[in-house]
């Protein structure tokens, strides 16, 4: 090939090489804004007005949520250890032990059930922005337990008295370790209603802020409804 023509061919390359970094040159060196979408008028588009969607559950709500799972397991294994020695015993209660009251029980378990109506109704007074419904409910609520734990204290009292103790073999253990531990989750329930009676008298709550009442709804109403379970199974078995 001719000099003349190579000469020619490699000064077009470098040409075109030459064109094609200075474009690149002018688009690194374009300010950001220059790249960004734009509408015909040159300004930006708006941002959507649309509030970001928070999270579903509430870390609260979701941490209580776990708590309850958490415990029904622990009761599950209490029942389980229970079913163990009930079903393993030829005879339930064992000889010459004294009978679970039954009569007085079942009477106080009915408290108990009408206390989560209670608690119901101070759920609702707070949702409609009613303070002095909530207060009443929240106390009538505690009342109704702390009454439900006197007369397990007493019948308690008298199953001590007639001979029944941890001591007496896996009858009287299995009973105190079970009923106790569901005694000790309602005395701390109703600690916590006392609590928040005393905030609500100072209006900590309102309809759209009410997070902590709801979730001693749901830690009650759980203890209230574990309580048949382990009433069948303890007194009726």
């Amino acid at each position: 090939m001719p000099r003349s023509t190579t000469g020619s061919l490699m000064d077009h390359a470098i040409n075109e090489a030459a064109e094609i970094a200075g474009m690149q040159g002018v688009g690194e060196g374009l300010p950001p804004s220059s790249l960004e979408p734009t509408f015909g008028d040159g300004s930006p588009p708006p941002e959507d007005p649309r509030p970001s969607a928070g999270p579903l559950v509430s870390n609260a709500y979701l941490g209580m949520l776990i708590f309850m799972g958490a415990e029904a397991m622990f009761f599950a294994g209490l029942i389980g250890a229970f079913l163990v020695f009930r079903l393993g015993s030829v005879t339930w209660p064992p000889p010459f032990q004294p009978r679970l009251p039954v009569m007085i029980t079942g009477i106080n378990s009915v408290i108990l059930l009408v206390s989560a109506y209670t608690m119901h109704r101070a759920l609702r007074a707070i949702r409609r922005g009613n303070q002095a419904g909530l207060v009443k409910g929240l106390l009538l609520t505690a009342l109704l337990g702390l009454l439900f734990l006197g007369v397990q204290g007493s019948e308690w009292i008298r199953l001590v008295h007639f001979g029944l103790t941890l001591a007496s073999g896996s009858y009287g253990a299995t009973f105190y370790t079970l009923i106790g531990i569901h005694g000790f989750h309602v005395l701390g329930a109703v600690v916590w209603l006392l609590i928040l009676s005393i905030l609500s008298r100072h209006r900590r709550f309102s309809a759209s802020n009410h997070g902590a009442v709801q979730l001693c709804g749901m830690y009650w109403y759980f203890v209230v409804g574990l309580w048949p379970i382990l009433y069948t199974l303890v007194y009726l078995s």
